[in-house]
């Protein structure tokens, strides 16, 4: 394909990308990521990833785009912002913002659908995939690739214009675009995450343990709460976000305007006491169409019920 088709195909998807409502768009070229393979491999040797076994699988395709889109020629990463513009009240047991509105996946699934369908019809046609978290892709690297930030030492991608509260998706495509080079590391000296991490789950600076991680224990972790880890949670009841909210970078957050991610007014009016009596109706209607549905009415009262003992 010429140059200049090239160019005018990928200024057409970032146009588009940014009228959909995405906070940046980069393209990185569909091949296998040597540099990751090892780091993976290390990860889950030392069982870094605790009882996520879905991890485990896939190796191959987590590494290679090309065996989840055949003849994939290139990786679109977008970012879609979800820092909101006002967060629960001091007195109460905390959610992770990314998990204040809709749940996430349905709204950029529909995106990502929409911009796929633009490029079929500007374009021609075009093989492609969206994903979003839900599948065996390295969503950080592919970002970190297409240039759209370094990732940090807590393991986030991060842009020095916008810190890292955002969702990261793709789109995998046979079609040769334009690629965009990584940018450089800006973390310098800084150990705010390191040192604010209040289970040492960084063990290294760039290196972190997703069985130590509050979200993990809160979401992921189906049997009890250990009881080592009484009284470190910080009033966590869904994920964590003290990595990133120590993070100098975020004070450039500015809050999303998605409508979808706003949060049930009850979420942000709630104190602990309110919490601890929350009745399953409740829970229904509040996270009616949230990501914490996850965690189920049972899971949300046993991480209540930890922090309260």
């Amino acid at each position: 394909m010429k140059d200049t088709l090239k160019e005018a195909y990928t200024n057409m998807i970032k146009s588009e990308a940014e009228r959909l409502g995405f906070l940046s768009c980069g393209i990185s070229k569909a091949e296998f990521l040597e540099e990751e393979a090892p780091r993976l491999e290390e990860f889950l040797k030392k069982n870094r990833h605790g009882e996520m076994r879905w991890m485990e699988n896939n190796f191959d395709k987590r590494l290679d785009p090309t065996k989840l889109v055949e003849g994939s020629k290139s990786v679109i990463s977008l970012l879609l912002n979800y820092y909101p513009g006002e967060t629960q009240r001091e007195d109460s047991y905390k959610i992770s913002k990314y998990a204040y509105g809709r749940d996430y996946h349905f709204v950029i699934k529909d995106k990502l659908k929409q911009l796929l369908q633009f490029m079929q019809d500007e374009i021609g046609e075009i093989d492609g995939r969206a994903f979003v978290d839900s599948a065996p892709v390295m969503d950080k690297v592919w970002a970190a690739k297409s240039g759209l930030g370094w990732i940090g030492k807590h393991s986030n991608l991060l842009s020095k214009q916008t810190g890292s509260f955002y969702f990261i998706a793709e789109l995998i495509v046979d079609l040769e675009l334009e690629y965009d080079t990584p940018v450089t590391d800006h973390c310098g000296s800084c150990t705010a995450c390191i040192d604010a991490c209040p289970t040492d789950a960084i063990v290294d600076p760039y290196k972190v343990d997703g069985s130590k991680c509050i979200s993990y224990f809160t979401i992921e972790l189906k049997d009890e709460l250990p009881n080592s880890y009484k009284n470190q949670f910080e009033d966590w009841m869904f994920g964590c976000d003290i990595c990133q909210d120590v993070c100098p970078w975020n004070r450039f957050s500015k809050p999303h305007n998605e409508p979808l991610f706003n949060p049930h007014p009850e979420l942000l009016e709630k104190d602990k006491k309110g919490w601890e009596e929350l009745t399953k109706e409740t829970f229904n209607e509040i996270f009616r169409k949230s990501a914490v549905k996850r965690t189920k009415f049972e899971g949300l009262k046993r991480n209540i019920q930890f922090l309260n003992d």
